[in-house]
């Protein structure tokens, strides 16, 4: 149990014990304590006030003689600012603490909930590569996972690949037209882009048969649709749908090539998954579903046969669930998709990591679902995240201007090279370890700037400021990890080693708030995984890797003033590595033991 819910549980007692009231751990608040004032944690008393029929002052005074007097292995002394009572913790606590948990490697991980939670991220259209937005999406999903995972729950990671549809289509015409029989092993590119780069000839193509009718009288609205090339995509699809031998073989080919484009990616970027879902296998789920919601008047039917849900009073307004031709639309499969997931894997929560342009698509799945009483409808949760945009502005696929994910990567690495060399501590690295390294610092880099920022924020990505060994950067922490790694290397530290501490030392200021701060670490995790929020751990681990570099230019751990001293120091070093290390684990990112 965390000290800050120790404490609320003294508080809650101790006002049982003067009063008589009835009082919740959780209706406590705690905070810690104002650097101004002496103390570790404050309990906020104005909540109680009304109540007990006390001034703050009072309250203060009663509750914390009460608290010190109850609790003496926890506090020493208290002192009372207005409503605030702010309580000083026994050192003994700390030193027992840091005793029990120094060289736990799995600090921060929590016993099993026997909840199975699945996330669903990534999710890509196989008509062009991923760009950065879907390196946010990665990111984002992935760390939620392990979040979830490092915190007791059984974690299913999932993507649903769009692999069919017209945006397919176009890219399947456009190789028709223009390819002439190129394949990316002839023309040596990666799968991905190879196709991508065909629907970026087909918009090309696109525009000027739309410019070329429009010369010729015709509006833009009709030259859009009378576009040949678009008509080709079109019949491509009903032709698809139909199971025609030829189309179905360029499709299976094309999206092949894409696969192992993703592939490498993924596995480059540390991306991976549980069970991948195919578009082109699901888009026909729901359809029973949707008999299902007629026959009990959950949905209804207009004259041209369409099906329809009236959200009116939910706050929405009326959704298409199926067209007047019987075929479905997004909706229908997503809600049938869920009821497949929730019979393979039965999960407590299905979290969808997609972003916040999708929010209204999303309250409507829950409310359908809902409705329709599927036992999957209350464990859908829409993890929504803002857009990634550049200091030029947002990216378009189709226009090709989007920041492709593995160039982004290239380019990270690059930096990460350079900016290593200038610093030239290096120079004992073999040709390996210099290309591993920079890949740890590069990737690592990219990772933390994207999952530093709270995921509901739009943000604007810039790699040269995302490497930097100052600042709030993944690389300043990985280089503050090094750093304990070798002055544990230099010590001999072995974990076998037997360390203590003296009872009698007294905690100096930088290193109460070092153990404080790794304290926190197992309640931090906790809350990034309810409020999916990897944030709260980038943020955490930076503040932890800030405190410790103050405490390690303060105190020397090798020539610390007492034999005492330094084997408090090792552990608090050895305690904060690991901190560090599984911190940043949860958010996908490798820490090198030298740098």
């Amino acid at each position: 149990m965390s000290v800050v819910n120790r404490i609320k549980q003294a508080a809650a007692s101790s006002i049982h014990q003067l009063y008589g009231n009835s009082v919740q751990p959780e209706q406590v608040l705690v905070n810690q304590t104002k650097p101004e004032f002496e103390g570790d944690y404050t309990v906020v008393l104005f909540a109680f006030v009304k109540e007990l029929k006390k001034s703050p002052e009072q309250l203060g005074q009663e509750l914390g003689t009460e608290m010190v007097g109850r609790f003496p292995e926890l506090f020493t002394s208290y002192n009372v600012v207005k409503g605030f009572l702010n309580l000083t913790i026994d050192g003994a606590y700390w030193k027992g603490f840091l005793m029990n948990h120094f060289n736990d490697s799995l600090f921060g991980h929590s016993a099993p909930t026997g909840n199975t939670v699945m996330v669903e991220y990534s999710s890509p259209n196989t008509n062009k590569p991923l760009h950065l937005g879907h390196l946010r999406n990665n990111f984002l999903g992935r760390s939620i996972a392990e979040i979830l995972k490092a915190t007791g729950n059984e974690v299913v990671k999932t993507c649903i690949v769009n692999d069919r549809g017209i945006h397919i289509c176009k890219s399947m015409i456009a190789w028709k037209r223009y390819a002439n029989g190129a394949t990316p092993s002839s023309t040596q590119m990666k799968g991905d882009h190879f196709v991508g780069d065909y629907y970026v000839k087909f918009n090309d193509a696109y525009k000027a048969e739309i410019a070329d009718l429009t010369a010729k009288g015709l509006t833009a609205e009709q030259a859009e649709k009378e576009a040949p090339i678009m008509k080709e995509a079109q019949q491509m699809l009903l032709d698809w749908e139909a199971g025609d031998p030829e189309v179905m073989e360029l499709w299976k080919n094309m999206n092949g090539w894409v696969y192992e484009g993703f592939d490498a990616t993924y596995k480059r970027i540390g991306t991976d998954f549980d069970k991948i879902y195919y578009e082109s296998n699901t888009y026909l789920l729901g359809k029973d579903l949707v008999d299902k919601g007629l026959a009990e008047k959950v949905f209804y039917q207009k004259e041209d046969n369409s099906v329809w849900i009236d959200l009116t009073s939910d706050g929405l307004d009326e959704k298409l669930v199926r067209r007047k031709d019987g075929t479905s639309v997004y909706i229908t499969q997503d809600i049938g998709l869920a009821e497949q997931k929730q019979k393979e894997f039965n999960a407590n929560q299905s979290i969808y990591v997609v972003g916040d342009e999708q929010n209204y698509h999303f309250k409507v799945l829950k409310l359908i679902c809902q409705k329709l009483k599927l036992p999957s409808a209350d464990g859908i949760d829409h993890l929504s995240y803002g857009m990634v945009e550049l200091p030029t502005g947002k990216m378009k696929s189709r226009e090709g201007t989007v920041v492709d994910a593995d160039d982004l990567v290239d380019e990270m690495i690059t930096i990460a090279r350079a900016k290593t060399e200038e610093l030239g501590k290096v120079n004992d690295f073999t040709e390996d370890e210099r290309a591993e390294l920079y890949d740890t610092i590069g990737l690592g880099a990219l990772k933390f700037f994207l999952l530093r920022v709270d995921p509901k924020k739009k943000m604007v990505f810039n790699p040269a400021e995302s490497i930097d060994f100052h600042g709030f950067t993944g690389p300043f922490i990985q280089y503050t990890y090094a750093r304990i790694s070798s002055i544990l290397r230099k010590l001999n530290y072995q974990a076998s080693m037997e360390l203590s501490v003296d009872a009698n030392d007294t905690w100096l200021p930088l290193e109460k708030e070092l153990i404080v701060t790794l304290e926190q670490f197992p309640t931090v995790l906790q809350d990034a995984g309810m409020e999916q929020d990897p944030s709260k751990v980038a943020i955490y681990i930076f503040n932890l890797a800030k405190t410790f570099s103050s405490f390690y230019n303060e105190h020397s751990i090798a020539n610390a003033e007492s034999n005492s001293k330094q084997q408090l120091r090792i552990m608090l070093s050895v305690f904060t590595a690991t901190a560090i290390k599984n911190g940043m684990k949860v958010l996908g990112i490798k820490v090198p033991e030298r740098m």
